[in-house]
């Protein structure tokens, strides 16, 4: 059983975790030389998962951000050649954001900051520790058991 105290322990561990998560993926990325920050990075890996390119306000609520912050991450990529504004072929109006060569280069590269970042921080757990950890934090990121949300078909992606 636990108890309010072990919870706020388990949060805080949580918490720092995120932290150093973050600050070791940040290094790694800025080790890679590729120039882009982490906010980016995880809008270009928003984008490979789309099924076609998506408008701004997809990202913006994909990312879970304000539509102004996508304007901002987009003309930076967009600048770098990264990505690039496209018109909608069935609406001029819109405007869709795609992956450009560069920016599919730069993904490959990303993953392999993410995979070191990734090594880094799990190197002192055995192959059982991870796959319990695995696990766990599916659980914690779908918010069920594992067993529901296999059952209820949960925890899948979306696509934009």
């Amino acid at each position: 059983m636990t108890t309010p105290d072990s919870d706020s322990l388990l949060a805080e561990q949580l918490l720092r975790l995120t932290r150093r998560v973050h600050r070791i993926q940040k290094h790694h990325l800025e080790r890679s030389g590729l120039g882009v920050t982490p906010a980016q990075a995880r809008l270009l890996r928003t984008l490979a998962h789309c099924d076609s390119p998506p408008r701004m306000a997809d990202l913006a609520e994909r990312l879970e951000v304000v539509p102004r912050a996508i304007t901002t991450l987009v003309d930076g990529l967009e600048g770098s050649g990264k990505v690039r504004r496209v018109p909608d072929p069935t609406n001029r109006r819109v405007i869709r954001i795609e992956l450009t060569e560069d920016g599919r280069k730069a993904l490959r590269q990303l993953r392999g900051a993410r995979m070191s970042a990734a090594e880094e921080i799990l190197d002192p757990l055995t192959d059982l520790e991870r796959q319990v950890l695995s696990g766990l934090l599916d659980a914690l990121v779908d918010g069920a058991a594992p067993e529901r949300t296999r059952e209820h078909g949960q925890g899948q992606g979306r696509s934009c």
